[in-house]
């Protein structure tokens, strides 16, 4: 997914997942979700990260942030970050209820935050700028096919 350009990802987007609010109850696996799935009525960041990657056809389960880091089997961390791959961040380097985005170019990550509200594209250093963001916990790489 390496050839996957910025512009050519944000542009893949829907228009409406744009305005989609951060809602924090609505995570991977919430009742919530089950109940009524989709962006329209919200999504924390991991929700709204994964529903990202399924658009390009990339599957992740339903984890929390620390399940995802912790996982071996269907990702791998990397240490350089291509676009689709997840970034991490947290106050700390505790994947616990770390921020989850989706690298859309180099030094670029698509996110859905409660500061924010809505899904926005921020650079490294605007992570690195916030407290709760500061320490870049590292990237992640679905394993696609």
């Amino acid at each position: 997914m390496a050839e996957l350009s910025e512009e050519r990802l944000l542009a893949g987007i829907p228009e409406t997942w744009w305005s989609s609010p951060y809602a924090g109850a609505r995570f991977p696996g919430a009742r919530s979700v089950k109940e009524n799935p989709g962006l329209v009525a919200g999504a924390n960041c991991q929700l709204f990260a994964y529903e990202v990657l399924r658009l390009y056809g990339i599957d992740v389960p339903a984890w929390r942030s620390s399940e995802l880091w912790d996982d071996t089997g269907r990702t791998v961390r990397v240490s350089e970050a291509e676009p689709l791959d997840l970034a991490l961040f947290n106050s700390t380097e505790n994947a616990w209820g770390a921020h989850v985005g989706v690298v859309v170019g180099e030094g670029r990550v698509l996110h859905l935050s409660a500061e924010a509200g809505q899904p926005a594209v921020w650079s490294m250093a605007d992570f690195a700028a916030r407290d709760r963001y500061r320490t870049l916990i590292g990237f992640k790489r679905a394993r696609r096919g």
